[in-house]
């Protein structure tokens, strides 16, 4: 009997897929466990396997589509089985996923005759999917260098990355006219406006020779992610009461016990824990005893936790995203790690499932591996804090009379003034230096 293979529901608040790359065609057979297609949400891309062994009957959906979930995708069956009553509704979308030979015909000929209105940054660069096109967009990856490995010569995501890595980019003036694949000699082999114009290198040139002017701006179209992140942002500054409490803390005794943990850590099995592990538990244990930290402010409704689940803001090459640590309390300081590693490796391969960026009490952000020293970080609404982690500087305090130098580690509570106010926020920031400042006490608690 035929099998409907329909689009998946990534997470409660997912409700429509885009279908990046479809790996098969009709006719094709398949065996248990074969990705059928690729897909991506706002925020991650999966791949969907056969359900079981059996020949594609029919394909519902084309390539770019924007699926709705629980929608029928394609029909999986034996060879000649009848499917009529499955097809009824989707006669449209079994033409557009096969198109006549005339179409075929029509389809040539605009290929070899570009379009007009084709974006001159792409000209010459065949079959590409969305996602690959925006990360292609974002980094200026030269895709008239890209060997394309997916299905019928489509250029993924993975092929535009690599071309990244290779350093093989086009520069923003360049791109407008880059039309045909050229060495380039801009840094790491970056194509620029000179290597299309062919002049020589300055060096060589005897007398100046004014280039084409390069374009005043360039408008490139919002990712799904980038439009959350600012209406998450926007929601939070404009609906909240912000303030922002800075403060440092003593971090020898933190790297002394990161330094042991590094040396004799792989002997007991330990995972490799880093400060910021360290601070994550330090902040999951305290705040079980400041519950409006650990708290979602709704208007007129204060929603305390019994549990911290802790948001752990993560750079991603899609934009921000803030994976969430559920019962962080509950797990030790080696699980913990494990488990915030895990989420940061997900969300940096776009693979994270919708639901896991959800249902965080408080949100930690670490940009102290950047140089900053203190910052405001702004609330995940409805949360009702967020603290930020500085990096390391050294500082002096005295010491029975002498001056003494020390390694002090920066941290900056944003918290939203109409669930709490400044004195209990202050409290919070002053226990979270006392347990990190004395770490090795509260691995015994």
């Amino acid at each position: 009997m035929a099998t409907v293979v329909i689009m998946p529901r990534q997470g409660q608040s997912v409700e429509s897929c885009i279908i990046t790359a479809l790996c098969v065609k009709v006719g094709d057979k398949v065996n248990k466990g074969d990705t059928l297609f690729s897909y991506e949400t706002d925020k991650s891309s999966f791949d969907e396997p056969a359900p079981e062994a059996g020949t594609v009957l029919a394909l519902l959906c084309a390539e770019g589509d924007d699926v709705p979930c629980l929608e029928n995708v394609l029909i999986l069956g034996n060879e000649g089985e009848d499917i009529s009553a499955l097809l009824k509704d989707a006669a449209p979308a079994e033409e557009a996923a096969a198109p006549a030979p005339e179409a075929k015909e029509e389809a040539k000929v605009e290929a070899a005759a570009p379009a007009a209105e084709a974006p001159r940054a792409t000209e010459g660069v065949g079959s590409i999917s969305p996602r690959a096109r925006l990360l292609a967009e974002k980094t200026g990856a030269d895709l008239l260098k890209a060997t394309p490995t997916g299905p019928n010569g489509r250029i993924i995501e993975r092929d535009v990355q690599a071309l990244v890595d290779a350093g093989l980019t086009v520069s923003p003036a360049a791109k407008a006219s880059y039309t045909e694949a050229v060495e380039g000699s801009g840094i790491s082999g970056k194509v620029t406006l000179r290597d299309l114009e062919g002049a020589p290198a300055p060096e060589a040139v005897a007398a100046p020779v004014e280039a084409a002017a390069a374009p005043e701006y360039e408008d490139v179209k919002l990712p799904n992610i980038r439009k959350v992140i600012a209406r998450s942002m926007h929601e939070s500054l404009s609906t909240m009461a912000q303030l922002t409490l800075h403060t440092s803390f003593d971090a020898t005794a933190l790297l002394e016990l990161r330094a042991n943990i590094k040396e004799n850590g792989e002997k007991l099995g330990l995972a490799n824990i880093t400060l910021n592990d360290m601070v994550l538990f330090a902040v999951s244990r305290v705040l079980k005893s400041h519950k409006d930290l650990n708290a979602h402010y709704l208007d007129d409704v204060m929603r305390y936790f019994n549990v911290v689940n802790l948001g752990v803001a993560v750079d991603t090459p899609r934009g921000l995203m803030v994976p969430t640590v559920f019962s962080a309390d509950k797990l030790s300081l080696n699980e913990l790690s494990i488990a915030a590693k895990k989420l940061i490796k997900e969300a940096q391969g776009g693979t994270i499932s919708p639901d896991k960026l959800r249902g965080g009490s408080f949100t930690v952000t670490n940009l102290g591996s950047l140089g900053i020293e203190s910052f405001t970080p702004v609330i995940n609404p409805p949360q009702t804090g967020i603290l930020g982690v500085g990096s390391i500087t050294r500082r002096i305090k005295d010491e029975d009379g002498e001056d003494v130098s020390y390694p002090a580690m920066g941290l900056s509570l944003t918290f939203d003034h109409r669930a709490l106010d400044g004195a209990p926020a202050a409290k919070f920031l002053k226990e979270l230096v006392s347990a990190l400042e004395s770490f090795d006490l509260l691995l015994l608690k």
